[in-house]
């Protein structure tokens, strides 16, 4: 059997591509020029990926702790990330028909609190002016049964410091994004409560899980997972991301599976999710997401977005357009 995740694992299933003519702005992914536990993933896969049958016309890059400096204060090391993917960014503008790198969404330590501006105004100078806002993430279990456990320390939200430093994002106009897993969502409840003139982007659905300790419980979390995601859809401020649930962690299998899900396949299994999500939080507040290479261990890039067209098929133009691109241009100001 290939190896989950690998080209040639991923190319057993191919399909004629959904909607190709619809323009996407992909909200969600990441580079890394060393190779970490998904391997290296830098320009040219992302080109191969981005190129493989939708019209993905920019793209937003996430913090993933890439290319951080090795010297210097630790609070601006993060600096080094925004100065790599700029020159990647830069290097993508160059080729016309190709997905472009239009945003950058970096990390700094909102438990700096005020101090924190002058790691913004680092990461301002260093991505000329492609620079969006920042993810300072919170995924924290202590169960010991999950692929990717998160931090080692507790989450950060209900920390003063730590919300007067996503205080100071919204006051100087940028996003703040994060991700989580489902036992902490109320507790992203509160912080967003707590942050109302801060533009909050949820990151992959507020992450339900489906292995370890959470094995066989899907249906049972997913019912607090909606009461949860509807009283977060109530705080006006936060902006919902959709994708992203393809990690292992997640519970769906494919990444063990001897050949990767089709689309239907996809569709079927996380429908649910996606359209509750957009029930909730509407479509002008929603915005598709790849989370690559991440869910490539589980689907390829084509496959993954011909699923999410499949789920919102019923849904008008004009609605498609925001989740598909609207959206995301006016949070990211794209």
């Amino acid at each position: 059997m290939p190896t989950p995740g690998s080209a040639e694992w991923l190319a057993s299933v191919t399909e004629e591509s959904v909607e190709p003519e619809r323009a996407i702005i992909d909200t969600h992914h990441h580079l890394w020029k060393t190779a970490g536990m998904w391997g290296t993933y830098e320009l040219d896969d992302l080109w191969a990926d981005t190129g493989s049958g939708h019209n993905v016309e920019k793209t937003v890059f996430i913090d993933c702790h890439s290319n951080y400096r090795q010297d210097g204060p630790s609070h601006l090391k993060p600096i080094g990330e925004t100065e790599y993917v700029t020159g990647v960014a830069e290097q993508s503008a160059k080729q016309a028909g190709r997905a472009t790198i239009a945003g950058i969404v970096s990390f700094a330590n909102m438990t700096l609190g005020e101090a924190v501006e002058e790691v913004l105004q680092a990461h301002e100078e260093a991505g000329s002016g492609l620079f969006r806002g920042i993810r300072h993430a919170g995924p924290h279990d202590t169960t010991g049964t999950l692929t990717n456990p998160g931090t080692s320390h507790p989450c950060p939200y209900s920390r003063e410091d730590f919300r007067l430093g996503v205080r100071t994002l919204g006051n100087l106009g940028y996003t703040y994004d994060t991700w989580h897993f489902f036992h902490q969502n109320q507790d992203y409840l509160a912080l967003a409560r707590a942050v109302p003139d801060t533009t909050m982007i949820l990151d992959h659905f507020g992450s339900p899980l489906g292995v370890g300790a959470y094995a066989g419980k899907q249906d049972e979390i997913f019912e607090q997972w909606q009461k949860d995601v509807k009283e977060i859809a109530g705080c006006p401020n936060v902006i919902a991301k959709l994708g992203g649930l393809a990690m292992p962690d997640n519970g769906f299998g494919w990444d063990r599976n001897d050949t990767p899900p089709t689309s239907d396949d996809f569709a079927e299994a996380q429908r649910r999710y996606y359209l509750h999500m957009i029930a909730c939080f509407g479509p002008e507040r929603c915005m598709f997401e790849s989370n690559f290479p991440v869910d490539k261990l589980s689907i390829s890039y084509q496959v993954l977005w011909n699923g999410m067209k499949k789920i919102v098929s019923d849904f008008s133009d004009s609605e498609k357009h925001a989740m598909f691109y609207g959206t995301a241009a006016q949070v990211y100001r794209l």
